[in-house]
């Protein structure tokens, strides 16, 4: 399974993404992460990234895109990943898109998860005061979430609009546990569905019987 979590600073997308992984026995993929387990190898695309980052430089969509595709030939890809924090660009949809088109993959499911304004600023000026960062205040919140609205909310809007059976919006507003509730009931939705059609194709075209104890399930995972 290949999922991609899209949301604004303090929506908790990280956190949703590592119960998934957790969940699903698949890696949680951020691109903080991958950058900082990547410095740690000695190779020539580790010392690249190593001198970007020592020098506080943005790192590139070329460079992000090069990480990427070398941590996904990893084997613990094989059976799936969850993707937080990339794409941030459409350059960057643009260049997965070739990656799992190349390895013959498919996204399975994009979740965006939406929050009020107000929420992430409480949410995050909480973290602040528990992490005592007096640097960070309500303006600082506000530029980041103006950012995210700016470069990644385009990517996410793509995916609506070129894999609209495949985008699924939550609700952020609410607790952690009820957020991950909601993910899993569309897993298992989805899970369902693709089950059934799987089903259906073994019949053949001479199948005619439906199947009723689908039906019933169905309506189960629906409320």
């Amino acid at each position: 399974m290949i999922l991609i979590f899209f949301g604004p600073p303090g929506a908790g997308k990280g956190t949703q993404a590592g119960l998934l992984a957790n969940y699903l026995n698949i890696p949680h993929l951020s691109t903080g992460e991958i950058f900082r387990n990547k410095i740690l190898k000695n190779d020539n695309l580790s010392i690249k990234l190593k001198k970007i980052m020592d020098k506080g430089q943005l790192v590139s969509d070329d460079i992000t895109n090069e990480v990427l595709a070398d941590r996904l030939d990893n084997k613990d890809c094989l059976g799936g990943f969850i993707l937080d924090g990339y794409p941030r660009t459409i350059d960057q949809a643009l260049f997965l898109s070739s990656i799992l088109d190349s390895h013959k993959l498919s996204i399975n499911k994009i979740i965006d998860i939406k929050v009020d304004d107000k929420i992430i600023i409480k949410r995050i000026k909480t973290r602040f005061d528990i992490e005592n960062r007096k640097d960070d205040n309500e303006q600082v919140i506000k530029v980041r979430i103006a950012k995210y609205i700016s470069e990644t909310k385009p990517v996410s809007d793509l995916y609506k609009t070129q894999k609209p059976s495949k985008y699924e919006v939550i609700s952020g507003n609410q607790e952690i546990e009820k957020i991950y509730a909601d993910i899993i009931k569309i897993l298992n939705k989805w899970r369902f569905i693709t089950l059934f059609e799987i089903s259906w194709l073994d019949f053949g075209v001479n199948y005619h019987v439906f199947n009723w104890s689908f039906f019933y399930i169905y309506l189960f995972l629906s409320f």
